[in-house]
């Protein structure tokens, strides 16, 4: 061989040699555990594991060959304790976390297994990382809210039913993310001439209460951020603002396509999908403190048709127009 062919092969070997690091595949399975939000039943349990586990494989990782996936789930404070402490009890490699309260959970719990979040508002608020750059710690991962959006639900609750006037933000007591949201909601409420309250809930008790209320006043209407406690219980949901006429603004799309009126936000399954590529970046040795928390840049705006003609609503043509999906 000559020398300059030679350099050209080799040249070639420096290039492919870290892709084909990068390919190789651990002397032992590794593993990953996961932590939701949500019960087996639930139709979004199943829609984000898949995304997420479609987005393993596309990195080489799957079950039945060079990774174990452990389950874990909760929704009340004393399952997160207990899925918790049963995942970390298995020593994983990594953490796949779905939710404010298990991420809590877990940064309360570890500050050396590496975690990737999911469905989570403001991390930083709540201390979770020290900057979205540069989280610095052992976790990062993808925010489902920017609270601001607030605002912007109470602009949509006024296009599609302009004869709201009063408000109620119902959120989980619990989940501080939430009651967030509803601040830059009440600030601009005025410009809308309406009035918008905070309406913490903690049960199913709760919500029959708030919206009750809301029904038996003129001009009710509704707002429910994104909350894995409401979601549980939002057959419920759809039940009584069927029966009060109350229009209502969703912060997940699968409210408005199950009959809610409106939905506003990020496509929480396609979240799971890309949280696959930070584990993959971890199992293959990046640190969470170096992966930046990504936030949320793409809304969706769904709208049930259905929904809006039983509340007696006529959509605005050009509210249909930004939809991104009409549900007729």
């Amino acid at each position: 061989m000559k020398r300059r062919e030679f350099i050209a092969v080799l040249g070639g070997a420096v290039v492919a040699w870290p892709m084909a690091v990068r390919a190789q595949q651990p002397d032992r399975p590794r593993r990953i555990g996961v932590l939701m939000n949500r019960t087996e039943s639930d139709p979004e349990y199943g829609a984000r594991l898949t995304a997420f586990r479609q987005g393993l494989e596309k990195f080489g990782w799957t079950g039945d060959r060079n990774a174990r996936i452990d389950y874990r789930r909760y929704l009340s404070d004393a399952e997160t304790a207990a899925a918790t402490a049963d995942l970390l009890g298995l020593a994983p490699d990594v953490i796949l976390a779905s939710g404010t309260p298990g991420v809590r959970a877990l940064h309360q719990a570890t500050r050396t297994v590496p975690i990737v979040f999911v469905a989570v508002g403001e991390p930083l608020e709540q201390g979770f990382i020290q900057s979205l750059a540069h989280p610095s710690g052992n976790i990062t991962g993808f925010a489902n809210m920017e609270p601001t959006v607030g605002a912007k639900f109470l602009e949509l609750l006024k296009e599609i039913a302009p004869s709201v006037r009063r408000v109620a933000i119902m959120f989980n007591r619990g989940n501080p993310s939430s009651e967030a949201f509803s601040g830059p909601a009440q600030m601009v409420a005025q410009k809308f001439a309406m009035e918008a309250t905070e309406a913490p809930v903690d049960g199913p008790a709760g919500i029959e209460a708030i919206m009750t209320m809301l029904g038996a006043m003129p001009g009710g209407g509704l707002i429910v951020p994104p909350d894995a406690f409401i979601a549980a219980h939002r057959k419920l949901v759809f039940e009584l603002a069927a029966r009060y006429r109350l229009p209502a603004v969703y912060g997940s799309r699968y409210f408005a396509a199950e009959g809610g009126l409106i939905s506003y936000g990020v496509d929480i399954p396609d979240q799971f999908r890309q949280a696959a590529a930070y584990v993959d970046r971890i199992l293959r040795g990046e640190k969470p403190a170096d992966l930046p928390v990504q936030q949320p840049t793409k809304f969706e705006l769904i709208i049930n048709l259905k929904t809006a003609k039983a509340l007696g609503l006529e959509v605005p043509l050009q509210l249909l127009y930004r939809a991104d999906e009409v549900i007729e």
